[in-house]
């Protein structure tokens, strides 16, 4: 066929793929129109016509609406600023939709109520910065009179989440479990109290800065303790036991008494706290770093060689 051979709708939907009546719809619609019409007065169009409907159709495909095919196809605006446009929008639905999924799911593992169900959903909708208040106004909570600590500067920013503007859906589902801990009153107060006890875990005089972290200690003495199966009740934990303590009684600025031991004890309480644990790690998938291993077997451990200690 040469350039000026004229072509039915029906030869159209042959070449195309595309039915008759979407070709006249869209002939109708002065995306695709005839070229001329036979002595009978039947649509005919020029060759342009495949390729104009073979790029409505892509076109459709990919979600934009008729006026913006139109004018594409003729030209009134280019196809890549039209893209440009559309690929942003479908990076807001994207988001959406991984926002809808992560509730969905969360929803679906925890078997929720509807009143559950539209807190989960309006946690997930938050905006950047009603994201912000709500970090903003626990984390003020719990490091209230604190902030111009220089050591709880740090702490603070260790402790806060930052959602990207791309969340995977694992991170979204994240997003909402920490927003909820946020609004958990007893867990606002626990926290509270175990920063105030790691501000007084200070040897006198020192004014300058936080000792150092109590459960890197932890960790250090007793996962060797766990690998080796050391039974916390036995005479072996002895020495993690004396290790821990003595630690602790540096941090104090203290020797190694009953008093030390007492309130060792109840700090290591405060810290063996699942809540705090699941914090940790929801903040880090948020945050895009390696989630931590759980301190929960190492306290649980020491809790009970302490205590038998003491008896």
């Amino acid at each position: 066929m040469n350039g000026d051979t004229l072509f039915s709708i029906g030869d159209l939907a042959r070449r195309t793929g595309l039915t008759v009546k979407a070709i006249r719809f869209y002939s109708d619609s002065g995306i695709v129109p005839p070229t001329d019409r036979s002595p009978a007065g039947y649509r005919r169009y020029g060759i342009d016509a495949v390729a104009r409907l073979d790029l409505v159709r892509t076109l459709r495909d990919l979600g934009l609406d008729l006026p913006t095919i139109r004018r594409v196809v003729d030209r009134e605006v280019s196809l890549p600023e039209v893209a440009a446009a559309h690929a942003e929008a479908l990076d807001v639905q994207i988001r959406a939709l991984r926002q809808r999924r992560a509730v969905l799911t969360a929803v679906a593992r925890r078997g929720s109520t509807p009143e559950e169900m539209d807190l989960l959903h309006r946690l997930a909708k938050l905006s950047h910065d009603e994201r912000r208040r709500m970090t903003d106004d626990f984390l003020g909570t719990v490091f209230d009179g604190l902030h111009d600590h220089p050591a709880f500067a740090a702490v603070t920013r260790s402790m806060t989440p930052c959602l990207p503007d791309d969340p995977t859906t694992g991170q979204v589902e994240a997003w909402v479990e920490l927003a909820e801990l946020f609004q958990d009153p007893e867990f606002r107060s626990s926290t509270r109290g175990l920063a105030m006890e790691m501000a007084a875990d200070r040897a006198p005089g020192d004014a300058t800065g936080l000792p150092r972290v109590l459960a890197d200690c932890v960790r250090m003495q007793v996962v060797p303790a766990l690998e080796a199966g050391i039974d916390p009740a036995s005479s072996a934990a002895g020495p993690v036991v004396e290790a821990i303590t003595a630690y602790y009684a540096g941090v104090l600025g203290r020797s190694g008494d009953a008093e030390v031991h007492r309130r060792l004890v109840a700090r290591l309480e405060s810290m063996d706290d699942p809540r705090k644990d699941r914090y940790l790690q929801l903040l880090a998938v948020i945050n895009g770093r390696p989630v931590p291993e759980s301190l929960a077997p190492m306290l649980d451990w020491s809790l009970e060689a302490l205590r038998r200690s003491g008896q």
